[in-house]
């Protein structure tokens, strides 16, 4: 798990400082740790811990830590962008809930047979995704999905 102390040693290794608005960001996403949250909701959270904050400097920020590997951004159907804090550093895949963001970590990847596929074709795979999307069974419940 993620804490704020690796936080600040990972961005003290890349040459960069917890600064009070990543520290805010941290806090939010660790406290929504079952969820997935959009920038908005990001800002909108971490204002609250640090008013001085604004969006441009969230938005940078998430940049800043996805790339770092603290945070992991999905984009869901509408094209939105959702983030969470990186839990798990081995390989995993997500079920993410349409209404409420909130996700579940699928242990095994689904793409193996796939994976061994595109190796015959003399092709090096660096990365791939794989999300599966629909409604958990509280959001089934209030709209009767």
């Amino acid at each position: 798990m993620i804490t704020i102390e690796s936080v600040q040693k990972k961005l003290k290794e890349k040459g960069l400082k917890l600064t009070n608005q990543r520290k805010a960001i941290i806090e939010v996403l660790v406290e929504n740790k079952d969820n997935f949250l959009t920038a908005e909701e990001i800002f909108l959270k971490s204002r609250e811990k640090c008013p001085q904050t604004n969006f441009s400097t969230i938005y940078r920020n998430l940049e800043i830590l996805t790339n770092l590997n603290i945070i992991h951004k999905t984009n869901i159907e509408n094209n939105t962008s959702m983030f969470e804090l990186v839990q798990n550093d081995s390989h995993h895949h997500h079920i993410i809930c349409k209404k409420c963001g909130r996700t579940e970590f699928i242990d095994f990847c689904p793409l193996d047979k796939i994976l061994s596929e595109v190796n015959k074709k003399n092709f090096t795979l660096t990365d791939h995704k794989f999300e599966l999307y629909g409604y958990c069974d509280k959001c089934k419940k209030k709209d009767n999905r």
